[in-house]
């Protein structure tokens, strides 16, 4: 039986797909609820980049806890 990915919440797929990492129809419908409005970061993939990426990851965290 296919699991119906359309009746499920957001936290329910979410954790559908963290249970069954293989499910690309899964990843794909979760992929498919991104907010696209969210900020999205592009940091290349360099020393300097990795650097300005776990920057970014800090002030995120300070702000959700402040």
């Amino acid at each position: 039986m296919k699991t119906n990915f359309d009746t499920m919440t957001k936290a329910e797929l979410r954790a559908y797909v963290l249970e069954h990492r293989e499910d690309e129809e899964a990843l794909r419908a979760l992929m498919s609820r991104r907010d696209p409005h969210a900020i999205r970061y592009t940091f290349s993939d360099t020393k300097e980049g990795r650097e300005q990426t776990q920057a970014a990851i800090e002030r995120k965290i300070e702000e959700q806890n402040s």
